[in-house]
């Protein structure tokens, strides 16, 4: 049987899920990982791959992958991955999707965070990009001590992101703009180089270059 985005969206199992991962985070001190997340990362994954004209149905799967990616957290940060991967495998089981579609979102979600990440897939590879690429104001949490914390300083300084792809160009750029009063340039490379590395192996899988830009500066 073939899954829409739209069923994943309403499955109350799924939705449980999410909300209770991101509450564990919540108790951890991790930035938001809700609804809010999840669906920037699902649109974002299926945006790119529409954009480099990837069939509508790798699309849809992309998004759903998205959707779900983080399901895992409701059990342990630790592994996170790879927890979200069986759990999605039960689920789309469950509800009679097609083998093949399966196959290719448990490999996307099991493959989208960076201790254990790698493009084995184009779904895999949008993903990776889209879910590094959510970062903003709006995701540190009311409880977060900006000072202290340089996970939540450095996503508190990005008013502004936007993920473009320019295929005749054949790029995809993350534009950030960062108010350097609440934290440096170099602090956002502190802590999130490792993900921008990724990033550009993962564009490299959709034959693309990663560009990042900062204050409409090109940095990588």
């Amino acid at each position: 049987m073939k899954i829409t985005y739209e069923e994943i969206k309403k499955n109350e199992t799924i939705n449980t899920y999410i909300k209770q991962a991101d509450e564990n985070l919540k108790a951890l001190g991790f930035t938001e990982h809700s609804f809010a997340h999840v669906g920037k990362v699902a649109c974002d994954t299926g945006f790119i791959l529409s954009e480099l004209d990837y069939d509508e149905e790798t699309i849809e799967l992309a998004k759903i992958a998205g959707y779900m990616h983080d399901i895992g957290n409701v059990v342990n940060r630790i592994d996170h991955a790879q927890s979200g991967a069986v759990m999605a495998f039960r689920i789309l089981d469950k509800i009679g999707a097609d083998d093949e579609d399966i196959a290719k979102i448990v490999a996307a979600i099991g493959n989208h965070d960076e201790s254990t990440a790698y493009p084995v897939n184009p779904i895999a590879a949008a993903l990776i990009i889209a879910d590094k690429s959510d970062v903003r104001e709006s995701r540190v949490r009311a409880t977060a001590d900006i000072k202290a914390d340089i996970h939540d300083r450095v996503n508190y300084a990005v008013k502004e992101q936007k993920l473009e792809v320019d295929k005749a160009n054949k790029t995809v750029t993350l534009s950030l703009l960062v108010d350097t009063d609440i934290c440096q340039v170099m602090d956002y490379f502190q802590i999130f180089l490792g993900r921008m590395n990724l990033c550009k192996t993962a564009a490299e899988k959709l034959e693309v270059k990663f560009k990042l830009v900062i204050n409409n500066q090109i940095m990588v």
